[in-house]
């Protein structure tokens, strides 16, 4: 399996303009199109590439795939869905949970499928950008990139993985025709989708070895289905699903603190190590289970199933990373080998070196990856520095450990239809985040950081980019990043407008 960066752009058939371009149309994108709209933008377009949208959610397909954040709380505010039937939604109820909703706020009919972003650049000229796409062109005043982190499966640069005689499949890339029944199977990585799938697949293969760089923090999830009764009441009193929602935010809240101040974390990972102890009653297999590390330097984990199905005799445990594939034949670093069929990679994504940062240029032809340098930064997650008219939803610096997407982007939501708001009642051509301002709050994010469980826990996690900083963490309450988003402050950018664009000079 090799990672590519993009198609080879075809023979360009027409050009389109837009006053907004959304790159994807995951929750990211469907959410800032239903915002943008309620703005009073009507000439929006997003791009897809492909053929439905769902973002993660339709690309993630594997056995027993759900989330692990609360179902009330993993869902729009402006769109509430009393037909959750599990407390913990699964992947299929959401994907079809996205599709009604982009239906019914209008937002389908503007999409257009199998259509990839190539490049786009900023024009100063015309103050436009300009967006290539395997199929026509597209100019838009403003581009929104949507395209998240959780969508390009991190493949591992395994030596011999390429020639292994059997299948090899991400689990983002389930291959649904590939019967497992009676297979040997090697799973390597033990993440948050792994947690899901083995437990779903492990009645099934003949033989499962689970290759286990390191062990995780799993907490028993609270997940149940939920009675009909309580889905009537839910349509019937929109109160109580508010109050639901409140109530989950709260206990995702409270157990945030923890993240901030990691001696508070010990009465939940003693729930953690209670979990193993309880499920796991082989010592060996304990210990190669057991975390070195604190709870929550990690994404969190939580499952019911996936201890006792590592428990099952048809599993066996390798507590090491992969060295090399030999044939069939999927070595361990400590020299654990094992036979297998199917190698199955739950190895996550490219969470920090997200490939749309390739694809992004300034006027200069310097790409948002050139720029970045290895760690990505943006002004409050959304807006970076010599890239005007633009915005990244769910960027750098916004990630939690401990609350929902939805939470996180919906505050982005406002900061950024607040800008657009702005924009046009000023009549401005362009706006761009002043470098100091940007700058700062990046110093500002990093001097908070090292007290968190995410710097100070004791792990090596995705939340660390390839020059070690934490990128990815916000440091505060989700009700801190609400307030800082809430309102946009036009003091924090540069801008031009159609009176003085032409005359060469900027009105900040």
């Amino acid at each position: 399996m090799t990672r590519t960066d993009g198609p080879t752009v075809t023979a360009t058939r027409e050009t389109h303009d837009a006053e907004v371009l959304i790159i994807g149309s995951g929750l990211s994108g469907i959410g800032a199109a239903v915002k943008l709209r309620e703005a009073g933008v009507d000439d929006v377009v997003l791009i897809e590439k492909a053929d439905e949208l769902g973002g993660t959610w339709r690309d993630n397909t594997y056995p027993g795939c759900a989330c692990d954040v609360p179902s009330a709380l993993y869902s729009y505010s402006f769109a509430p869905n009393p037909e959750w039937t599990r407390a913990f939604a699964g992947q299929p109820e959401i994907r079809a949970y996205l599709h009604r909703t982009a239906a019914a706020h209008g937002i389908t009919s503007l999409i257009r499928f199998g259509t990839e972003a190539v490049r786009a650049q900023w024009h100063p000229e015309d103050a436009r950008w300009h967006i290539e796409t395997n199929r026509d062109r597209y100019t838009a005043r403003i581009l929104i990139a949507a395209a998240g982190p959780w969508h390009d499966p991190l493949v591992p640069d395994i030596p011999g993985l390429a020639e292994f005689p059997g299948e090899v499949f991400h689990s983002s890339r389930w291959r649904h025709d590939h019967d497992l029944t009676g297979a040997r199977v090697a799973v390597v990585g033990s993440g948050a989708s792994a947690v899901q799938f083995v437990p779903a697949i492990q009645p099934q293969v003949a033989r499962l070895h689970l290759f286990q760089r390191t062990a995780q923090w799993v907490l028993p999830k609270p997940d149940h289905s939920v009675p009909r009764a309580e889905r009537w009441l839910m349509r019937r009193a929109p109160g109580a699903q508010r109050a639901l929602r409140t109530a989950e935010y709260a206990a995702m809240e409270a157990l945030g603190v923890g993240f901030r101040h990691p001696s508070l974390l010990r009465a939940v990972q003693k729930v953690g190590t209670l979990h193993l102890r309880a499920t796991v009653k082989d010592p060996g297999l304990r210990r190669a289970l057991t975390p070195d590390y604190t709870l929550g330097c990690k994404r969190l984990l939580m499952s019911n199933s996936y201890y006792p199905a590592l428990t099952r005799p048809n599993v066996a445990v390798h507590a090491t990373a992969v060295r090399a594939v030999e044939g069939s034949r999927v070595v361990g670093a400590d020299g654990s080998a094992a036979e297998a069929d199917t190698i199955i990679l739950g190895t996550g994504f490219h969470i920090l070196d997200m490939p749309i940062a390739r694809r992004v240029f300034d006027a200069s032809g310097a790409s948002l990856d050139d720029h970045w340098k290895g760690s990505p930064d943006a002004y409050l997650g959304t807006a970076v520095s010599g890239f005007p008219n633009a915005f990244v939803l769910l960027g750098p610096h916004l990630g939690t450990g401990h609350s929902s997407a939805f939470m996180v982007l919906e505050a982005q939501l406002e900061y950024v239809a607040g800008a657009v708001r702005h924009f046009r009642k000023a009549g401005w051509t362009s706006l761009d985040v002043r470098p100091e301002v940007q700058a700062a709050f990046n110093a500002e994010v990093q001097q908070a950081l090292p007290s968190t469980v995410y710097n100070a826990g004791g792990c090596s996690s995705y939340y660390l980019d390839s020059n070690g900083l934490n990128s990815f963490s916000w440091p505060w309450s989700t009700g801190r990043m609400r307030r800082r988003l809430a309102r946009f402050d036009p003091e924090a950018y540069t801008s031009t407008s159609s009176a003085v664009r032409d005359r060469g000079y900027t009105d900040g």
